[in-house]
């Protein structure tokens, strides 16, 4: 397939469609050191050092997403080091929260949900040069953290806010089937699907370990929501040129909305995907 995005591409912001506005608010500002880049009285875009990473937009009136509903797993915040991982678990650890954790050898990761139930990972990257790949794969694997190496990476220093170069490194969908849901996105998009475990695959630009997750854990079998819910409202993706994928999705059988300098349609299941051109800063 020619070229539909340019490596470079990367995640955006994901939204989030908030039963509680306030408490998720406070909750991603405690967490992560988060903080609003705009706000309406429905609404929040919270960020760090000018960069949003989340949209929270008010739905009190949707019920909580079930677990079988296909819709988000998690949401996966990216560390630029293994002592800002260390620093961000500790203080973690002070708020009481329950985590769990996993190297996937590409990765160091730890993981929660918040408030409402959306999955969050936040983790560390291990070096390129570290990574194993043959036949087109990465290996990845899911073992237990070396959590005393993580905080002693630390060097005694305090979380003080997501450091700069904090990013949502992937995210990672529940859908109704993880082999279509990999053929959907490579077709649609041009990712390249770069590991695959029972029931997930896992996709990326440029050899990345992956920007896109994918698994029919809790959803197998299922299809698009007949009715709105509380959770994910929409993932997006950034890139410097959109030119190929308009071009690209022009050939496809989806209903592509365009907005300015973006094109978004859903996969599916129902979820909202949205891919802007790079807004560049001088």
């Amino acid at each position: 397939m020619p070229s539909v995005l340019p490596a470079s591409t990367h995640v955006g912001p994901v939204t989030l469609l908030a039963r509680e506005l306030p408490r998720l608010t406070a909750f991603y500002a405690d967490l992560l050191g988060l903080t609003p880049l705009a706000q309406t009285a429905d609404s929040v875009t919270l960020g760090a050092h000018g960069k949003p990473l989340l949209h929270l937009v008010a739905r009190p009136d949707l019920p909580a997403p079930q677990p079988s509903r296909p819709g988000l797993y998690h949401t996966a915040f990216l560390l630029p080091s293994r002592a800002d991982l260390g620093r961000w678990l500790a203080h973690a650890a002070r708020l009481g929260l329950r985590l769990g954790t996993g190297d996937h050898l590409v990765s160091e990761a730890i993981y929660l949900t918040d408030p409402e139930g959306n999955g969050i990972e936040v983790y560390r990257d291990r070096p390129r040069s570290e990574w194993t790949w043959e036949d087109g794969l990465v290996r990845m694997d899911t073992l237990p953290v070396d959590v005393q190496g993580v905080l002693a990476a630390a060097e005694g220093r305090v979380f003080e806010g997501a450091p700069v170069g904090t990013t949502v490194g992937h995210v990672h969908l529940k859908v109704g089937n993880a082999a279509e849901a990999a053929r959907f996105y490579h077709d649609a998009l041009g990712l390249d699907v770069v590991s695959h475990f029972p029931g997930a695959s896992f996709l990326s630009w440029g050899g990345y370990h992956h920007h896109l997750g994918l698994n029919e854990w809790h959803s197998r079998g299922q299809g698009r929501p007949e009715t709105p819910a509380a959770g994910l409202g929409g993932i997006e993706f950034v890139t410097p040129d959109l030119a190929p994928l308009r071009a690209h999705l022009t050939a496809r059988e989806l209903n592509v909305r365009e907005d300015g300098e973006a094109l978004s349609f859903d996969d599916p299941w129902g979820n909202r995907v949205t891919v802007r051109a790079q807004v560049w800063q001088v």
